[in-house]
């Protein structure tokens, strides 16, 4: 073969491979505008508007793990269809919650040395309303039920509870006036009915009974505490000892965490239960896997929490009151919500 004939075909197969590759992107472009995706391996994905006010049919929103373009965005399904197409928002998130048309949204930015973090407080359509820096890696959130209150949590040092060299911050802020309490260890603590000062106290987890009242785990001295708090009067109780990650039945009257067992692994050493804050009875849940989440009450007599999945996470449920048996709820999915 000829140089100039080597030319002629080395340009022809330059021309081949510029034309597949952008078929293949107009294909991929095709995929994203908006009509049903079928994630690989995952559940059919859409681009839509998703509200925290909705009429009529009650939502569960979730952070999206599906691979594809819309992974780490808030997506919206029907409560009773959780397996159902999710309409996605194009919002991401790290860490979210919602309630009465209000959202919390941790996010991170990632740069070139360093990553930042923030969270932005979001209204009823998921758009921003405030921004706040976070000082570190989000890892739980959580709004009031009148949507008057935000809280999260964040990792100074460290990136997980199971050991215990970690250092976290806890804020909490008024959606009314944007005051902010940018660090809950400033709170009054009271414990075992006396005055308490550590140098090694942490907050995290916070769950809002109302616009003044909220509990919380507090942890000193290599034990932990569910602690009530007045964000008036700027103080914490303690109540019950070895509680984690608590969250706030919708009556008010039980508390679900994370407890650490006896003979458990140190690196998975949690189980769920649940608390009767009247009698500080406790009872295990039939979930019997190690729990690093902070649960959520789909109802009075239903949990919702996370465990890892083939996509990162997915959700599962169990009843509140020790019976039944765990199921598998949503897969690739996290951070669920039911804003009403």
């Amino acid at each position: 073969m000829s140089r100039t004939s080597r030319l002629v075909t080395l340009l022809l197969a330059v021309l081949l491979l510029g034309t597949a590759g952008t078929a293949a992107v107009l294909h991929a472009a095709d995929r994203s505008d908006g009509r049903d995706q079928e994630q690989a391996g995952g559940p059919p994905v859409r681009s839509g508007t998703v509200s925290l006010r909705t009429a009529g049919e009650r939502q569960l929103l979730v952070r999206n793990l599906a691979w594809g373009p819309h992974r780490d965005e808030i997506a919206t399904v029907p409560a009773d269809r959780p397996n159902g197409a999710r309409t996605v928002s194009g919002v991401t998130c790290l860490r979210f919650h919602a309630a009465a048309g209000t959202g919390i949204c941790l996010q991170a930015r990632r740069g070139a040395l360093q990553d930042t973090y923030r969270a932005v407080v979001l209204d009823s359509r998921l758009h921003e309303l405030h921004r706040f820096p976070a000082a570190g890696i989000p890892t739980r959130a959580r709004v009031a039920p009148s949507g008057h209150l935000v809280a999260w949590t964040v990792f100074v040092s460290g990136d997980s509870y199971a050991g215990t060299d970690f250092s976290t911050r806890t804020a909490i802020v008024d959606t009314r006036t944007w005051a902010i309490d940018d660090n809950l260890e400033t709170y009054t603590v009271t414990k075992d009915g006396r005055r308490y000062h550590a140098s090694d106290i942490n907050i995290w987890g916070v769950t809002f009974a109302d616009d003044t009242r909220f509990y919380a785990t507090l942890a000193t001295h290599g034990r932990t505490y569910l602690v009530r708090g007045d964000v008036t009067a700027r103080t914490l109780t303690t109540l019950h000892g070895n509680v984690e990650c608590p969250s706030l039945s919708p009556d008010g009257t039980r508390i679900a965490y994370k407890k650490r067992v006896p003979g458990a692994s140190p690196d998975a050493p949690w189980r769920l239960y649940v608390l009767d804050l009247r009698r500080m009875s406790q009872t295990a849940t039939a979930e019997r896997r190690n729990i690093d989440d902070q649960a959520v009450w789909a109802d009075d007599s239903t949990l919702v929490y996370a465990l890892p999945g083939d996509y990162g996470s997915d959700l599962w449920t169990v009843p509140a009151d020790g019976t039944g048996a765990a199921r598998r709820l949503m897969t690739s999915a996290v951070a669920p919500a039911y804003p009403g």
